[in-house]
């Protein structure tokens, strides 16, 4: 059974699995409606993070523009333009044996596209999740469900894995940003 996070609350991920190796961070969402007209398009996305928290360089950054990190440690599995259905609206695959050792921590991050332009923003966003789940035996470890009202927002750290003492934990972050994509680029420090 996953344990349910709130927000702040960090949480063992390989101490209590041992052996724990390859995961799927998975991230969902469902938008209210409202009549702007335009479609949501929610983006997931991995910034893989040094000691002084930020990328060592642009290829850190695993987005829908750059599906795989060069490690072959973090995979986005894909953009999902209208986040319908059930379940996942995106996936990104983990393999923490294959993180290089100078990465600290991997914060995941929703974000709008085109936010501004659409007028749209998190306050428009129900029922936003973050799991992880075991890949080799499709149990689900842990989730986080964002229960925060998030209004003017338009990206969103959703949670971050992080080496703690040889071992790999989890933090249930959600934090919001104004400015998008930018925004986070910016302070994770990709060039934009």
């Amino acid at each position: 059974m996953a344990v349910c996070l709130t927000k702040g609350q960090k949480v063992d991920l390989t101490k209590g699995n041992p052996g724990l190796s390859k995961i799927m961070i998975g991230l969902g969402w469902d938008t209210n409606k409202y009549d702007g007209g335009a479609d949501f398009d929610l983006d997931a996305a991995a910034f893989l993070l040094g000691a002084n928290g930020k990328v060592t360089n642009d290829g850190d950054f695993v987005f829908y523009g750059n599906l795989k990190h060069s490690s072959g440690g973090v995979e986005h599995m894909g953009d999902n333009l209208t986040g319908e259905g059930e379940g996942d609206d995106e996936q990104i695959m983990v393999d923490l044996k294959a993180i290089p050792a100078n990465i600290e921590r991997i914060d995941f991050t929703v974000t709008i596209y085109d936010a501004d332009v659409r007028r749209q923003n998190f306050g428009q966003v129900s029922n936003a999740f973050i799991r992880v789940v075991d890949n080799e035996t499709n149990t689900e470890l842990i989730r986080y469900d964002l229960g925060e009202d998030f209004s003017i927002e338009t990206a969103v750290v959703v949670g971050e894995i992080y080496r703690h003492n040889g071992e790999w934990k989890f933090n249930a972050i959600g934090s919001g940003f104004q400015g998008g994509l930018f925004a986070l680029c910016k302070n994770f420090g990709v060039n934009v």
